[in-house]
């Protein structure tokens, strides 16, 4: 069992990898870190679809949070000022914004510094047989 919870990111994405290098080095949180594609993802109970969209943080009791609230939480785990930033991106109506602000860089990353084409974020696939209709994954 973990003790510590993880942070899932992409490993494939150069803006992706230099942004949780930046954090390790200068917010130091009290986390594992790792790439979706090396990690056991079903035993972290996450989907490779959801990976692929967004920054996860998986507690030891395997809550998983995703996205600006995955930032909040690293945040938090870091203690000192980070706590009150990350404790502030929990409350509405930051939060929302928070989320908001996420979804415009993740949806972009390809174009932010370190970004390649390998960075974009992959489109939501359809339901097999069913044509038009979005995938369950889509957050």
């Amino acid at each position: 069992m973990r003790t510590r919870p993880v942070l899932v990111f992409d490993g494939d994405c150069g803006f992706c990898t230099a942004a949780v290098r930046v954090i390790e080095r200068w917010v130091r949180p009290r986390c594992e870190t790792t790439p979706w594609q090396r990690a056991d993802l079903a035993v972290l109970g996450v989907r490779q679809e959801r990976a692929q969209r967004e920054v996860l943080w998986v507690t030891p009791t395997a809550a998983v949070h995703g996205g600006a609230q995955a930032v909040a939480k690293l945040l938090m785990s870091a203690g000192g000022g980070w706590r009150i930033v990350g404790a502030v991106l929990t409350l509405p109506p930051v939060r929302w914004a928070a989320a908001g602000v996420y979804r415009l860089v993740a949806d972009n990353r390809e174009r932010l510094p370190g970004g390649t084409p390998a960075c974009a974020v992959p489109e939501p696939d359809a339901h097999p047989g069913r044509p038009g209709q979005a995938s369950p994954y889509q957050t």
